[in-house]
């Protein structure tokens, strides 16, 4: 009876965090919808780094949310106006695609600079493997080794 009670008590408990994500947002056209759900789906969580506005459900992201559905429908802003106002507020690293320019080169082709150098460093580390000469032995080491071979066939 114990067992019972404590599974449908974690049941009830546990069942509340699939309603968290749940958001419920009415707009007076589909043009705003579409606006509020391209933003969403274009700006970046700043707390996940790695998820747009509509996958983040941190607190930061739906104060943003909120923020970006209050300018389509209470302040009637463009997507332009919207994402000047992010941009000039969180800088480029809102936009979940930022632009290629002077401070954003670092973050579009550093991974692929570290990549040229990492195959760069293999290659003279393979290059500089193959082109060491290989030591002959002299005839102490030659005596060394006829005894450790000698020793084990005994």
């Amino acid at each position: 009876m114990m067992y019972r009670f404590l599974l449908l008590l974690s049941t009830l408990l546990l069942s509340s965090v699939l309603f968290a994500g749940v958001e419920v947002r009415s707009f007076e056209t589909p043009e705003q919808e579409a606006l509020y759900n391209e933003l969403s789906e274009e700006l970046r969580c700043l707390v996940c780094q790695n998820q747009n506005l509509a996958a983040s459900s941190a607190e930061l992201a739906l104060d943003l949310k909120e923020q970006v559905y209050r300018m389509v429908t209470k302040e009637g802003m463009s997507r332009e106006q919207i994402i000047t106002y992010m941009v000039d507020r969180y800088g480029d690293f809102v936009l979940y695609k930022p632009p290629v320019k002077k401070s954003t080169f670092l973050l579009w082709f550093g991974p692929f600079i570290l990549l040229l150098i990492g195959f760069f460093v293999l290659m003279r580390t393979v290059k500089g493997a193959k082109q060491q000469p290989e030591k002959a032995l002299d005839d102490k080491q030659r005596q060394a080794m006829q005894d450790l071979l000698n020793s084990k066939e005994n």
